[in-house]
């Protein structure tokens, strides 16, 4: 009797105790599901107010007006260029998640062979957290330098990351130490990394603005470009990797989700702080526009950088500069040219890039820009360089090259002095330029310039004979006037005699 009352006791503690549990676990979704839906109004509400935040490139005379985006940061720039078209907040530090991961393999690039063994110790596999972007690389295991880059691109890898630093430079730290320098050689001066990947850490930072300036160079690579904007990649077994397996790209402007023309490539990045972030590249109508998002709410990242695509190739045109430009004289005193013809088609020793432009609003034309003219450049092949602005907004540059082409008989070697060449704007002279190379002889105008000191000579000896002969007149006609009046003299004095 007494066991079954304990029985029955021990049942109704367990049955309590189970009814206690459920109770609990429902409390506490309940509480999460609330404490979820709150922070997502929250995040909204924060993505909504970002709206409001002032757009710096909005704020320049009779430029196109940018779209109002939840981004806390963004930017779109001509990865050819430098030129800025929409600017918001481009030097603000924020946290670039795995957007950072876009130096890691530009380093990468420069530094390795895509044919190299990538070898994963303990280090690279293990410090990094496991439930993050990886693709399940194990210690000892070894793949190429390009399926790496595959993996970090594509799958946003984080140990493999850290096993490409570690083959760049011998260690991690290494290899953070030289992303950094490489960042300062860019003048990125709002950057700081302190790892490979991105994870979080309150001393890892950078700007749009630097961000886009080492994307414009990893855009400019066509091997990353190809990389950076596959869909999809398939590993397949190796002796040093035994596993088959596919990664896909989260990228959904890459990935096909959201279509758009002339994409090239670009990275993803999440944390908790940095939210957001993206990196993407297109190229439409001579422009290859790279767009960088910070601080984002998913799925806006997309939808942002599809909207700034489209007013960036919608309100802005391309014009070459060496096709436009009539405000400089560039001039070669007498009759030193460059050129193969020696009877007139010799061309002038400084010439314009040909293929420098400038990116301006449809709404302006090529006279409305200002310009100024640099001549402290290193370069022995260029004497000077020209930039221009609209409203001191930056909008591209052009070089004054020394004209090279190939020598003729007529060749020597000469030194172009001040007195030689000069380059001035219209309205204003400027300071002549030296400097050094093969140019040729223009045979007709040697030949018309010796034709003109012919004629003067002629004419300045004929204008002497003349006057020589005038003179010598002169002196005779006094003579034979003295003789005539000694001889009326003579008669006169005989007159007075009766003979």
């Amino acid at each position: 009797m007494f066991s079954l009352y304990k029985y029955q006791k021990e049942k109704a503690a367990r049955f309590f105790l189970v009814l206690l549990t459920i109770t609990i676990f429902l409390c506490s979704f309940h509480v999460t599901t609330l404490t979820v839906r709150a922070t997502l109004e929250d995040l909204e509400a924060e993505m909504e107010a970002r709206k409001a935040l002032p757009i710096q490139s909005n704020d320049i005379d009779n430029w196109p007006v940018g779209p109002q985006i939840g981004a806390q940061a963004a930017i779109l720039m001509d990865a050819n260029t430098g030129v800025i078209l929409y600017s918001k907040n481009i030097h603000e530090r924020l946290y670039p998640a795995s957007t950072t991961k876009i130096m890691t393999c530009l380093l990468a690039m420069e530094e390795g062979n895509l044919d190299d063994k990538v070898d994963f110790s303990h280090d690279a596999v293990f410090s990094v957290p496991g439930d993050g972007s990886n693709m399940g690389m194990d210690v000892g295991e070894s793949i190429t330098l390009e399926e790496c880059l595959y993996g970090i691109l594509v799958g946003s890898a984080n140990e493999v990351a850290n096993a490409v630093g570690e083959y760049v430079s011998g260690s991690i730290e290494d290899f953070v130490e030289l992303i950094n320098k490489r960042a300062e050689e860019m003048v990125c001066k709002d950057t700081h990394f302190v790892n490979t990947n991105g994870l979080q850490n309150s001393d890892h930072y950078t700007s749009a603005y630097d961000l886009a300036l080492i994307s414009s160079y990893f855009f400019q690579n066509e091997m990353l470009c190809k990389i950076g904007n596959t869909a999809r990649y398939h590993f397949e077994p190796t002796s040093t990797q035994p596993d088959d397996f596919y990664l896909n790209n989260k990228h959904k402007l890459i990935n096909g989700e959201i279509p758009y023309n002339g994409i090239l490539g670009g990275k993803t990045g999440y944390t908790d702080e940095a939210r957001q972030t993206l990196v993407t590249c297109a190229e439409q109508n001579g422009m290859r526009l790279v767009c960088v998002v910070f601080k984002e709410e998913s799925p806006a990242q997309f939808t942002d950088t599809e909207e700034l695509f489209n007013y960036g190739f919608h309100n802005f045109q391309v014009m070459n500069i060496s096709e436009n430009e009539d405000r400089y004289n560039i001039e070669a005193t007498g009759f030193l040219q460059i050129g193969d013809d020696i009877f007139g088609s010799s061309k002038p020793i400084l010439a314009i890039d040909t293929n420098s432009y400038v990116i301006v609003p449809n709404v302006i034309s090529f006279s409305d820009l200002d310009s100024e003219i640099d001549y402290s450049i290193s370069d022995e092949n260029r004497v000077a360089q020209i930039r221009y602005s609209y409203h001191d907004m930056y909008v591209g540059s052009a070089y004054l090259d020394l004209v090279k082409e190939s020598g003729t008989t007529y060749e020597f070697d000469t030194n172009i002095t001040s007195t030689d060449v000069s380059v001035e704007k219209v309205e204003t002279d400027k300071n002549p330029v030296q400097t050094k190379d093969t140019i040729f002889i223009n045979v007709k105008k040697v030949l018309i310039t010796i034709l003109v000191l012919a004629a003067v000579l002629i004419f300045l000896f004929v204008f002497r004979a003349l006057l020589v002969n005038r003179k010598t007149a002169k002196r005779r006609n006094n003579r034979v006037k003295r003789k005539q009046r000694r001889r009326s003299y003579i008669r006169s004095d005989f007159d007075d005699f009766d003979f």
